[in-house]
């Protein structure tokens, strides 16, 4: 992903991912027939694994729900904040012919888990328009922040102050 967000999509040859995982590039084509393939193996990976750390966190009952959802959040876009790491989230945007129901389907899921999360102390009634306002705000304050510990401030104001 590193190497796709460096050089975008359409710029990264196979010799550059191949040398960045440090194996040949037959053995790469080995893995993975085609730069398509790799690149929706690649973003299905991460996505897979940022949705199941979110569920994770959300499940951590010991910790309070504003807590639990600003690890959610970082999780899900917070590591997506800053110089390089805002590149990668772009080529999954700029790409979403490449990848097919993925994109769609675990932002679904996020934005469930984090209705769940709410609903438990908030209601059910209350829990999805509070869910996708942070869901927004979170969007908003990935876009203008320059980095992830002022994304992370910005946030838990607007997570303390639709709770409340």
């Amino acid at each position: 992903m590193v190497t796709f967000a460096r050089f975008g999509y359409r710029k990264t040859s196979m010799d550059e991912v191949a040398r960045a995982a440090r194996i040949s590039r037959p053995g790469l084509y080995f893995l993975f027939s085609s730069k398509e393939t790799l690149f929706r193996a690649a973003v299905t990976r991460t996505l897979e694994h940022d949705i199941t750390a979110v569920e994770r966190l959300l499940a951590d009952t010991g910790r309070p729900l504003p807590e639990r959802l600003v690890a959610a959040f970082d999780q899900w876009a917070g590591r997506y904040v800053g110089p390089l790491t805002r590149d990668v989230a772009v080529v999954i945007e700029d790409n979403p012919d490449l990848l097919g129901e993925i994109v769609e389907t675990t932002p679904r899921r996020f934005e469930e888990l984090i209705t769940q999360a709410i609903a438990v102390e908030s209601g059910r009634e209350a829990a999805p328009p509070v869910a996708q306002t942070m869901i927004s705000a979170s969007i908003g304050l990935k876009h203008q922040s320059v980095s992830r510990e002022l994304y992370l401030e910005r946030l838990k104001v607007a997570i303390d102050l639709l709770l409340r």
